[in-house]
Protein backbone atom coordinates (compact mmCIF):
# COMPACT_ATOMS: atom_id res chain seq x y z
CA UNK A 1 0.00 0.00 0.00
CA UNK A 2 1.08 3.62 -1.01
CA UNK A 3 0.43 6.42 1.29
CA UNK A 4 0.58 10.03 -0.01
CA UNK A 5 0.07 13.26 2.62
CA UNK A 6 0.39 16.03 0.86
CA UNK A 7 -0.34 19.81 3.00
CA UNK A 8 -0.93 22.73 1.97
CA UNK A 9 -0.65 26.68 3.40
CA UNK A 10 -3.11 28.58 1.16
CA UNK A 11 -2.62 32.05 0.42
CA UNK A 12 -4.11 35.11 1.88
CA UNK A 13 -4.54 37.10 -0.98
CA UNK A 14 -6.94 34.20 -2.68
CA UNK A 15 -9.21 35.46 -0.72
CA UNK A 16 -10.93 34.03 2.28
CA UNK A 17 -9.11 31.24 3.67
CA UNK A 18 -11.52 28.88 5.45
CA UNK A 19 -13.94 29.47 2.27
CA UNK A 20 -11.11 27.89 0.28
CA UNK A 21 -10.18 25.35 3.05
CA UNK A 22 -13.73 24.30 2.99
CA UNK A 23 -14.02 24.25 -0.98
CA UNK A 24 -10.63 22.31 -1.44
CA UNK A 25 -11.85 19.75 1.06
CA UNK A 26 -15.10 19.20 -1.07
CA UNK A 27 -13.50 18.82 -4.47
CA UNK A 28 -10.89 16.59 -3.34
CA UNK A 29 -13.44 14.70 -1.09
CA UNK A 30 -15.27 14.28 -4.37
CA UNK A 31 -12.91 11.71 -5.79
CA UNK A 32 -13.74 9.08 -3.59
CA UNK A 33 -14.80 6.18 -5.47
CA UNK A 34 -13.77 7.65 -9.00
CA UNK A 35 -10.69 7.11 -9.03
CA UNK A 36 -9.24 3.48 -9.86
CA UNK A 37 -6.67 1.98 -7.06
CA UNK A 38 -7.53 5.20 -4.94
CA UNK A 39 -8.36 3.26 -1.85
CA UNK A 40 -9.36 6.40 0.86
CA UNK A 41 -8.59 9.85 0.54
CA UNK A 42 -9.44 12.18 3.51
CA UNK A 43 -9.03 16.03 3.61
CA UNK A 44 -8.74 17.85 7.43
CA UNK A 45 -8.82 21.57 8.18
CA UNK A 46 -5.87 22.70 10.64
CA UNK A 47 -8.41 24.57 14.00
CA UNK A 48 -4.48 25.12 15.63
CA UNK A 49 -3.84 28.31 13.84
CA UNK A 50 -0.09 27.66 15.05
CA UNK A 51 2.78 29.49 13.22
CA UNK A 52 4.28 26.21 11.48
CA UNK A 53 0.80 24.65 11.07
CA UNK A 54 -0.40 23.79 7.42
CA UNK A 55 -4.06 25.54 6.46
CA UNK A 56 -5.17 21.94 4.65
CA UNK A 57 -3.68 18.28 4.68
CA UNK A 58 -5.14 15.73 1.94
CA UNK A 59 -4.11 11.99 3.82
CA UNK A 60 -4.54 8.98 0.94
CA UNK A 61 -4.12 5.38 0.50
CA UNK A 62 -3.25 3.85 -2.96
CA UNK A 63 -3.20 -0.22 -3.66
CA UNK A 64 0.34 0.68 -5.35
CA UNK A 65 2.76 3.21 -6.60
CA UNK A 66 1.05 2.47 -10.10
CA UNK A 67 -2.35 3.77 -8.72
CA UNK A 68 -0.88 6.49 -7.06
CA UNK A 69 1.20 7.80 -10.35
CA UNK A 70 -2.74 7.01 -12.29
CA UNK A 71 -4.35 9.26 -10.11
CA UNK A 72 -1.80 12.08 -10.76
CA UNK A 73 -3.01 12.31 -14.27
CA UNK A 74 -6.60 10.92 -14.00
CA UNK A 75 -9.20 13.54 -15.46
CA UNK A 76 -11.16 13.68 -12.50
CA UNK A 77 -8.04 14.53 -10.59
CA UNK A 78 -7.18 16.98 -12.80
CA UNK A 79 -10.25 18.87 -12.40
CA UNK A 80 -9.20 20.22 -8.72
CA UNK A 81 -5.88 21.05 -9.70
CA UNK A 82 -6.74 24.25 -11.26
CA UNK A 83 -8.52 25.44 -7.74
CA UNK A 84 -5.61 23.92 -5.97
CA UNK A 85 -2.88 26.14 -7.81
CA UNK A 86 -5.22 29.25 -6.93
CA UNK A 87 -5.41 28.91 -3.65
CA UNK A 88 -2.14 27.20 -2.22
CA UNK A 89 0.87 29.42 -1.05
CA UNK A 90 3.14 26.09 -0.08
CA UNK A 91 2.77 22.91 -0.65
CA UNK A 92 4.38 19.36 0.99
CA UNK A 93 4.18 16.24 -0.27
CA UNK A 94 5.04 12.52 1.31
CA UNK A 95 4.39 9.38 -0.59
CA UNK A 96 5.43 6.49 1.29
CA UNK A 97 5.09 2.73 1.64
CA UNK A 98 3.30 0.68 4.09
Amino acid sequence: MIKHIVMWRLREEAGDKAANALELKRQLESLNGRIPGLLKLEVGIDFSKEGESSDVVLYSEFESNAALQAYQVHPAHNEVIPFVKAVRGERRVVDYEA
